[in-house]
């Protein structure tokens, strides 16, 4: 008898490249795909796929649920933009808040076997210095940061009320094909690559000298797929991603030099966390997570198949929320 996954975010990089690796290999699975393409594209979208174009806080979710017995969940949907959402309090809380809370609730009464839920390395805020260890306390600085620990939250208590089995990944920096480059305020390598397309500078916020750990996105799967069927992954927050420290100057330096060109612009500084780098021992332990891209090797393929993409219109907010404190180079 086939199992059933449900995806949610199908169409974004985690959730289409996700989908593509289970019809790859294990095709006893039927993918049912949920998105409502506002940060995504269709055509990411594997053809064996079965989609829902459905807006989580709005639409009657209940009625996939309904329809198919589903055994796992990944619930990768959410707008993640830590910068941004400042500016747009009231969008990223439903965004995120309201969407996880009604998947919470139909794993729940449909007894769904584990949810697998991706938060984010912005619930840790600035962390002990910047390295990231998952059992550290939480202390996000934005809005972004706080909706996504507010999930963890209200996913840990589903699991001891109502006995909800889940797991936690959170992700850092991931980047590969399928990554909307098209988004004026995520993504910093998309965002570069649209840039040098559309004949601008890459822009760096402040002096660059901000550390990431970048996670090219073929590295992470795999263990994402563990996260759902390992008993050992049960009712476990997990970091995934890259393991290498890198400053934005310097990825921007392997940028440039996988395109053969470009140059750079520095912005005013704003309001971030300045390090961001995660241990990584529990992916490798509990997800068989493995590092096997070099940050060069990604941006190459990455590289490859941005420029071969159609010409988009670039998505930027018709209106902030707030206004007061937004920085210049995201002024109407």
């Amino acid at each position: 008898m086939n199992k059933t996954v449900l995806i949610t975010g199908v169409a974004g990089l985690l959730g289409s490249r996700l989908a593509d690796w289970i019809v790859e290999n294990k095709p006893e699975y039927k993918i049912i795909g949920v998105d409502d393409l506002s940060g995504g594209y269709k055509e990411n979208i594997n053809k064996k796929v079965t989609f829902w174009q459905m807006d989580l806080v709005n639409h009657p979710i209940e009625n996939i649920f309904e329809s198919y017995d589903i055994d796992y969940v990944f619930h990768f949907a959410a707008y993640a933009a830590e910068g941004l959402s400042p500016f747009i309090r009231t969008y990223n809380y439903k965004n995120n808040l309201i969407s996880t809370a009604r998947i919470i609730n139909e794993c729940i009464k449909y007894n769904v076997k584990r949810l697998v839920f991706t938060s984010s390395l912005a619930v840790y805020g600035h962390g002990n210095g910047g390295i990231f260890d998952e059992t550290q306390q939480q202390s996000p600085i934005d809005p972004y940061g706080i909706a996504k620990y507010a999930c963890e939250m209200d996913i840990k208590i589903a699991g001891e009320q109502h006995g909800l089995d889940w797991c936690i990944i959170r992700p850092h920096n991931v980047y590969g094909i399928k990554q909307n480059i098209w988004d004026k305020y995520r993504n910093v390598l998309g965002i570069w690559m649209y840039q040098h397309l559309n004949g601008e500078d890459m822009t760096i916020f402040g002096d660059g000298t901000q550390t990431r750990a970048f996670s090219f996105i073929d590295d992470s799967i795999e263990p994402l797929w563990n996260s759902a069927i390992r008993k050992e992954a049960s009712k476990q927050i997990i970091n995934l991603g890259g393991i290498e420290e890198v400053s934005i100057k310097d990825a921007s330096s392997i940028l440039r030099k996988v395109i053969g060109s470009g140059k750079i612009t520095h912005l005013e500084a704003r309001h971030e966390v300045k390090h961001s780098i995660p241990t990584y021992q529990k992916s490798i332990d509990i997800l068989n997570f493995k590092y096997k891209t070099s940050m060069q090797e990604g941006l190459t393929q990455m590289w490859e198949w941005a420029k071969n993409q159609p010409t988009r219109e670039r998505f930027v907010w018709e209106k902030y929320e707030v206004e007061k404190g937004i920085y210049n180079f995201w002024k109407k």
